[in-house]
């Protein structure tokens, strides 16, 4: 449906439209999600404007016009300054949710203005270190949060490097060096999106973050793979 309303609209006041009926009608509250087109380029120009604080000023009006059903919005721009801003003009009672698998420790530990909530696709591979992370946060430890969860930054990046589309792969891949599925394959053999190489920088940068449950056991698994490219 977002793909379809990106490419029929012709300007803000469609987006508003749409989303206006849908909101109207919504029997609960309402969590939303921009997602920006470094995950799908069928969404450029999403909410009406091809510049991304044009269009995170328009999602704001909109909120501002549905603050009483909209509870929420996650924002996957993978810009810091403009999550930032637009978290800024949310109306009371509007959380601001990280999608931003770039830049979240800054943004999840947040500024006297706030902070937006996590809700991330790098804690699926991460989630022990995000969890440990997260309590230093709530025991007002922001200097034990920094240092456990900054190390994973470069690992996301790593991941969600473009085409950021083919993140999965890394997430899934990350799931079998860690034991919590028993083959590294994927539907319509995405496990090929990325190349080797990319794979194990992905299990160097995992280890330095402290991400493999199991160091031995990812490295056994990681020999097949290499065997069957060649390189080892």
């Amino acid at each position: 449906a977002s793909r379809a309303l990106a490419a029929a609209a012709t300007g803000p006041a469609d987006y508003h439209a749409a989303y206006g009926k849908l909101l109207s009608e919504a029997g609960g509250p309402v969590l939303l999600h921009w997602l920006g087109e470094q995950f799908d380029p069928a969404l450029a120009g999403y909410w009406g404007h091809d510049d991304v604080r044009a269009a995170a000023r328009e999602l704001a009006a909109l909120c501002t016009e549905h603050a009483g059903t909209i509870a929420g919005v996650k924002v996957s721009v993978l810009d810091a300054d403009v999550e930032t801003e637009f978290r800024r003009a949310l109306p009371a009672g509007v959380a601001c949710y990280t999608g931003d698998d770039f830049n979240y420790p800054g943004l999840i530990a947040g500024d006297e203005h706030g902070h937006s909530e996590a809700l991330l696709g790098i804690f699926d591979a991460i989630a022990p270190v995000a969890a440990a992370a997260l309590r230093h946060l709530d025991d007002g430890d922001r200097t034990g949060f920094h240092a456990r969860l900054d190390p994973t930054v470069p690992l996301s990046r790593e991941i969600f490097r473009a085409p950021t589309r083919h993140y999965k792969t890394g997430v899934v891949f990350l799931a079998y060096l860690n034991g919590h599925q028993r083959h590294f394959r994927m539907i319509a053999g995405q496990e090929s999106a990325r190349t080797i190489t990319h794979l194990a920088t992905l299990l160097r940068l995992a280890d330095e973050a402290g991400a493999l449950a199991d160091p031995d056991l990812a490295t056994a698994r990681m020999r097949p793979l290499l065997r069957a490219a060649g390189v080892a």
